[in-house]
Protein backbone atom coordinates (compact mmCIF):
# COMPACT_ATOMS: atom_id res chain seq x y z
CA UNK A 1 0.00 0.00 0.00
CA UNK A 2 3.26 2.52 0.79
CA UNK A 3 3.70 2.31 -3.20
CA UNK A 4 0.50 3.47 -4.31
CA UNK A 5 -0.34 6.25 -6.17
CA UNK A 6 -3.25 8.51 -5.37
CA UNK A 7 -5.08 7.45 -8.74
CA UNK A 8 -4.43 3.35 -7.57
CA UNK A 9 -5.53 4.34 -4.02
CA UNK A 10 -8.88 6.32 -5.16
CA UNK A 11 -9.51 3.22 -7.52
CA UNK A 12 -8.95 0.84 -4.54
CA UNK A 13 -11.31 2.95 -2.00
CA UNK A 14 -13.82 3.51 -5.14
CA UNK A 15 -14.30 -0.83 -5.62
CA UNK A 16 -13.94 -1.41 -1.65
CA UNK A 17 -17.71 -1.64 0.24
CA UNK A 18 -17.59 0.93 2.91
CA UNK A 19 -19.96 0.59 5.69
CA UNK A 20 -21.42 3.53 7.27
CA UNK A 21 -18.78 3.34 9.98
CA UNK A 22 -15.82 3.61 7.36
CA UNK A 23 -17.47 6.42 5.36
CA UNK A 24 -17.84 7.95 8.81
CA UNK A 25 -14.07 7.55 9.40
CA UNK A 26 -12.96 8.53 6.16
CA UNK A 27 -15.07 11.87 6.40
CA UNK A 28 -13.32 12.20 9.59
CA UNK A 29 -9.69 11.91 8.36
CA UNK A 30 -10.76 14.22 5.17
CA UNK A 31 -11.90 17.02 7.24
CA UNK A 32 -8.68 16.37 9.32
CA UNK A 33 -5.74 16.72 6.32
CA UNK A 34 -5.03 20.23 6.28
CA UNK A 35 -3.06 22.29 3.62
CA UNK A 36 0.25 23.68 5.31
CA UNK A 37 -0.88 26.70 3.56
CA UNK A 38 -4.21 27.14 4.60
CA UNK A 39 -2.58 28.26 8.15
CA UNK A 40 0.11 30.51 7.20
CA UNK A 41 -2.45 32.32 4.32
CA UNK A 42 -4.96 32.68 7.79
CA UNK A 43 -2.04 34.19 9.90
CA UNK A 44 -1.20 36.68 6.96
CA UNK A 45 -4.41 37.65 6.47
CA UNK A 46 -5.62 38.17 10.79
CA UNK A 47 -2.34 40.36 11.03
CA UNK A 48 -2.62 42.35 7.81
CA UNK A 49 -2.14 46.08 8.68
CA UNK A 50 -0.51 45.53 11.92
CA UNK A 51 2.12 48.28 13.31
CA UNK A 52 5.41 47.51 14.56
CA UNK A 53 4.48 45.36 17.69
CA UNK A 54 7.33 46.78 19.70
CA UNK A 55 7.17 50.23 19.46
CA UNK A 56 3.70 50.95 17.38
CA UNK A 57 5.05 52.32 14.61
CA UNK A 58 3.22 52.15 11.02
CA UNK A 59 6.29 52.52 8.83
CA UNK A 60 7.87 49.71 7.83
CA UNK A 61 9.12 47.60 4.85
CA UNK A 62 9.28 43.68 3.83
CA UNK A 63 12.34 42.01 4.94
CA UNK A 64 12.62 38.39 3.39
CA UNK A 65 10.62 35.43 4.61
CA UNK A 66 11.03 32.82 7.36
CA UNK A 67 9.27 29.76 7.89
CA UNK A 68 6.99 30.33 5.15
CA UNK A 69 5.90 34.15 7.12
CA UNK A 70 6.51 37.52 5.44
CA UNK A 71 9.14 39.00 7.77
CA UNK A 72 8.98 43.07 8.51
CA UNK A 73 11.29 45.40 9.60
CA UNK A 74 10.29 48.83 11.61
CA UNK A 75 11.34 52.16 9.98
CA UNK A 76 10.80 53.48 13.51
CA UNK A 77 12.94 51.05 15.57
CA UNK A 78 14.65 48.97 12.63
CA UNK A 79 13.82 46.03 14.86
CA UNK A 80 12.07 42.78 12.67
CA UNK A 81 9.22 40.88 13.39
CA UNK A 82 6.28 38.87 11.36
CA UNK A 83 2.78 38.56 11.75
CA UNK A 84 3.39 36.34 15.04
CA UNK A 85 5.72 38.42 16.79
CA UNK A 86 3.84 39.63 20.02
CA UNK A 87 0.57 37.01 20.15
CA UNK A 88 0.77 33.83 22.78
CA UNK A 89 1.50 31.78 19.16
CA UNK A 90 5.02 33.50 18.36
CA UNK A 91 7.62 30.43 18.32
CA UNK A 92 5.29 27.78 18.16
CA UNK A 93 6.24 25.57 15.74
CA UNK A 94 4.54 22.34 13.77
CA UNK A 95 2.13 24.56 11.94
CA UNK A 96 0.86 22.36 9.73
CA UNK A 97 -0.90 20.70 12.85
CA UNK A 98 -2.49 23.99 14.36
CA UNK A 99 -5.95 24.23 12.96
CA UNK A 100 -6.81 20.11 13.48
CA UNK A 101 -5.16 21.23 17.27
CA UNK A 102 -7.87 24.04 17.88
CA UNK A 103 -10.42 21.56 16.11
CA UNK A 104 -9.69 19.48 19.56
CA UNK A 105 -10.27 22.81 21.52
CA UNK A 106 -14.06 23.35 20.43
CA UNK A 107 -14.27 19.47 21.31
CA UNK A 108 -13.00 19.94 24.44
CA UNK A 109 -10.15 17.40 24.22
CA UNK A 110 -8.19 16.04 26.86
CA UNK A 111 -4.24 16.94 25.99
CA UNK A 112 -3.76 13.37 25.22
CA UNK A 113 -6.96 12.44 22.66
CA UNK A 114 -5.68 16.30 21.71
CA UNK A 115 -1.89 14.66 20.93
CA UNK A 116 -2.67 11.65 19.39
CA UNK A 117 -5.53 13.44 16.99
CA UNK A 118 -2.76 15.65 15.95
CA UNK A 119 0.52 13.67 15.99
CA UNK A 120 1.96 16.16 18.65
CA UNK A 121 3.62 14.68 21.88
CA UNK A 122 1.54 15.18 24.98
CA UNK A 123 3.96 17.82 26.52
CA UNK A 124 3.03 20.18 23.27
CA UNK A 125 -0.22 19.54 23.18
CA UNK A 126 -0.13 21.10 26.95
CA UNK A 127 2.12 23.73 25.80
CA UNK A 128 -0.31 24.25 22.63
CA UNK A 129 -3.70 24.20 25.19
CA UNK A 130 -2.20 27.10 27.04
CA UNK A 131 -1.04 29.08 24.00
CA UNK A 132 -4.37 28.74 22.03
CA UNK A 133 -6.90 28.81 24.24
CA UNK A 134 -6.00 32.12 26.22
CA UNK A 135 -4.95 34.06 22.97
CA UNK A 136 -8.36 34.05 21.86
CA UNK A 137 -9.98 34.73 25.58
CA UNK A 138 -8.52 37.62 24.85
CA UNK A 139 -11.41 38.06 22.45
CA UNK A 140 -13.99 39.55 25.10
CA UNK A 141 -16.56 42.14 25.62
CA UNK A 142 -15.62 45.89 26.29
CA UNK A 143 -18.47 46.21 28.44
CA UNK A 144 -21.28 44.75 29.65
CA UNK A 145 -25.07 46.73 29.71
CA UNK A 146 -28.42 47.16 31.03
CA UNK A 147 -28.68 44.42 33.59
CA UNK A 148 -25.92 42.92 35.25
CA UNK A 149 -25.50 40.14 36.81
CA UNK A 150 -22.48 39.32 38.83
CA UNK A 151 -21.47 36.35 41.32
CA UNK A 152 -18.42 34.53 42.34
CA UNK A 153 -17.56 29.95 42.22
CA UNK A 154 -14.86 29.46 44.23
CA UNK A 155 -12.69 26.21 43.93
CA UNK A 156 -9.98 24.35 46.50
CA UNK A 157 -6.78 25.64 45.20
CA UNK A 158 -4.40 23.35 43.43
CA UNK A 159 -0.91 22.85 43.07
CA UNK A 160 -1.35 20.65 40.33
CA UNK A 161 1.84 19.89 38.62
CA UNK A 162 3.95 21.66 40.73
CA UNK A 163 7.50 20.72 41.31
CA UNK A 164 7.29 22.43 45.58
CA UNK A 165 4.51 22.48 46.87
CA UNK A 166 3.63 25.10 49.32
CA UNK A 167 1.48 23.24 51.52
CA UNK A 168 1.34 19.32 52.57
CA UNK A 169 0.10 17.12 49.68
CA UNK A 170 -3.49 16.33 49.58
CA UNK A 171 -5.01 12.95 48.72
CA UNK A 172 -6.81 13.28 45.42
CA UNK A 173 -7.60 16.68 45.36
CA UNK A 174 -8.98 16.53 49.41
CA UNK A 175 -10.62 18.96 51.39
CA UNK A 176 -10.12 22.43 52.72
CA UNK A 177 -8.70 22.69 56.58
CA UNK A 178 -11.34 25.08 57.43
CA UNK A 179 -14.88 25.73 56.83
CA UNK A 180 -16.42 27.69 54.51
CA UNK A 181 -14.59 30.63 52.08
CA UNK A 182 -11.05 31.17 53.09
CA UNK A 183 -7.74 31.63 51.70
CA UNK A 184 -8.01 27.73 50.24
CA UNK A 185 -10.08 28.88 47.53
CA UNK A 186 -9.37 30.61 44.31
CA UNK A 187 -12.51 32.73 43.41
CA UNK A 188 -13.51 33.53 39.68
CA UNK A 189 -15.82 36.27 39.56
CA UNK A 190 -17.87 36.26 36.79
CA UNK A 191 -20.68 39.05 35.06
CA UNK A 192 -23.09 38.71 32.78
CA UNK A 193 -25.91 40.72 31.43
CA UNK A 194 -28.63 39.72 30.15
CA UNK A 195 -27.91 39.80 26.18
CA UNK A 196 -25.14 37.18 26.86
CA UNK A 197 -22.02 38.77 27.09
CA UNK A 198 -19.91 37.43 30.17
CA UNK A 199 -16.75 38.31 31.58
CA UNK A 200 -14.47 36.23 34.00
CA UNK A 201 -12.03 37.20 36.16
CA UNK A 202 -9.43 35.60 38.33
CA UNK A 203 -9.09 37.63 41.58
CA UNK A 204 -7.03 35.40 43.49
CA UNK A 205 -7.60 33.27 47.10
CA UNK A 206 -10.51 34.28 49.74
CA UNK A 207 -13.72 35.83 49.07
CA UNK A 208 -13.90 38.49 46.73
CA UNK A 209 -13.57 42.55 48.28
CA UNK A 210 -14.89 45.38 47.35
CA UNK A 211 -11.28 46.61 46.15
CA UNK A 212 -11.49 43.78 43.66
CA UNK A 213 -15.18 44.35 42.36
CA UNK A 214 -13.78 47.92 41.80
CA UNK A 215 -10.83 47.39 39.44
CA UNK A 216 -12.69 43.99 37.80
CA UNK A 217 -16.07 45.98 37.20
CA UNK A 218 -15.62 49.44 37.09
CA UNK A 219 -14.29 49.83 34.38
CA UNK A 220 -16.79 47.35 32.22
CA UNK A 221 -19.94 48.71 33.67
CA UNK A 222 -21.72 51.89 32.66
CA UNK A 223 -23.32 54.40 34.66
CA UNK A 224 -26.78 53.93 34.22
CA UNK A 225 -26.49 49.50 34.18
CA UNK A 226 -28.23 47.74 36.75
CA UNK A 227 -25.82 45.90 39.15
CA UNK A 228 -27.64 42.53 40.57
CA UNK A 229 -25.87 40.50 43.20
CA UNK A 230 -26.23 38.41 46.24
CA UNK A 231 -26.01 39.45 49.63
CA UNK A 232 -22.36 39.99 50.16
CA UNK A 233 -21.29 43.28 51.69
CA UNK A 234 -18.87 43.89 49.29
CA UNK A 235 -21.46 44.24 46.45
CA UNK A 236 -23.08 47.15 48.30
CA UNK A 237 -19.72 49.31 48.95
CA UNK A 238 -19.08 48.47 45.25
CA UNK A 239 -21.99 49.84 44.01
CA UNK A 240 -22.04 53.21 46.25
CA UNK A 241 -18.49 54.02 45.58
CA UNK A 242 -19.04 53.57 41.85
CA UNK A 243 -22.81 55.18 41.86
CA UNK A 244 -24.37 52.24 40.23
CA UNK A 245 -27.42 50.72 40.67
CA UNK A 246 -27.55 48.28 42.86
CA UNK A 247 -29.94 44.98 43.76
CA UNK A 248 -29.63 41.60 45.20
CA UNK A 249 -31.53 38.65 46.18
CA UNK A 250 -30.68 36.72 49.68
CA UNK A 251 -29.79 33.38 48.89
CA UNK A 252 -29.39 32.50 52.22
CA UNK A 253 -32.71 32.91 53.19
CA UNK A 254 -33.95 30.88 50.39
CA UNK A 255 -34.91 33.60 48.03
CA UNK A 256 -33.91 32.84 44.80
CA UNK A 257 -35.61 35.70 42.59
CA UNK A 258 -37.99 38.62 42.97
CA UNK A 259 -39.22 39.16 40.04
CA UNK A 260 -36.76 40.05 37.36
CA UNK A 261 -34.13 40.14 39.62
CA UNK A 262 -31.90 37.46 39.95
CA UNK A 263 -28.55 35.85 39.26
CA UNK A 264 -29.60 32.48 37.55
CA UNK A 265 -28.28 33.49 34.43
CA UNK A 266 -24.95 33.99 36.22
CA UNK A 267 -24.95 30.67 38.35
CA UNK A 268 -25.59 28.73 34.97
CA UNK A 269 -22.81 29.75 33.68
CA UNK A 270 -20.85 28.63 37.21
CA UNK A 271 -22.91 25.31 36.67
CA UNK A 272 -21.66 24.89 33.02
CA UNK A 273 -18.01 25.70 33.99
CA UNK A 274 -17.81 22.90 36.82
CA UNK A 275 -19.40 20.12 34.49
CA UNK A 276 -17.22 21.10 31.46
CA UNK A 277 -14.03 21.00 34.08
CA UNK A 278 -15.12 17.78 35.56
CA UNK A 279 -12.88 16.14 32.25
CA UNK A 280 -9.78 17.40 33.12
CA UNK A 281 -9.33 15.65 36.11
CA UNK A 282 -8.28 18.75 38.23
CA UNK A 283 -7.14 21.95 36.96
CA UNK A 284 -4.21 23.72 38.29
CA UNK A 285 -4.44 27.05 40.13
CA UNK A 286 -2.55 28.91 37.75
CA UNK A 287 -4.41 27.51 34.68
CA UNK A 288 -7.74 28.34 36.24
CA UNK A 289 -8.34 31.53 34.07
CA UNK A 290 -7.06 29.83 30.96
CA UNK A 291 -10.08 27.36 31.21
CA UNK A 292 -12.51 29.40 32.10
CA UNK A 293 -11.54 31.46 29.31
CA UNK A 294 -11.58 29.07 27.04
CA UNK A 295 -15.16 27.61 28.53
CA UNK A 296 -16.60 31.38 27.85
CA UNK A 297 -15.38 31.46 23.92
CA UNK A 298 -17.61 27.81 24.26
CA UNK A 299 -20.55 29.24 25.84
CA UNK A 300 -20.26 32.21 23.48
CA UNK A 301 -20.74 29.70 20.80
CA UNK A 302 -19.06 32.72 18.13
CA UNK A 303 -16.34 30.80 16.83
CA UNK A 304 -17.65 28.04 15.26
CA UNK A 305 -14.54 26.84 12.94
CA UNK A 306 -10.33 26.49 13.77
CA UNK A 307 -10.12 29.24 11.10
CA UNK A 308 -12.24 31.16 13.32
CA UNK A 309 -10.10 30.94 16.23
CA UNK A 310 -6.56 30.81 14.96
CA UNK A 311 -7.53 34.56 13.30
CA UNK A 312 -9.05 35.71 16.61
CA UNK A 313 -5.89 34.70 18.49
CA UNK A 314 -3.15 36.08 15.51
CA UNK A 315 -5.58 39.26 15.68
CA UNK A 316 -5.60 39.55 19.60
CA UNK A 317 -1.67 40.13 19.96
CA UNK A 318 -2.04 43.61 18.16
Amino acid sequence: MQGLSFDELFAFLSAAPLSSTDLARLRAWIDSVRDPAECLALIEAAAAGRPCPHCACARLHRSGFASGLQRFRCLGCRRSFNALTGTPLARLRKRACWLPYIQCLLESRTVRDAALATGVHRTTSFRWRHRFAPGAARHRPAALSAIVEADETYRLESQKGSRNLTRPPRQRGGAARRRGINREHDCLLVARDRSGATLDFHTGRGPVTAAQLRACLQPVLPSDVLLISDGAAAYVRFAADAGITHASVNIRAGRRARGAIHIQNVNGWHSRFKNWLVRFKGVASRYLANYSGWQRLLDAQTLHTPAQWLSTAVRQGK
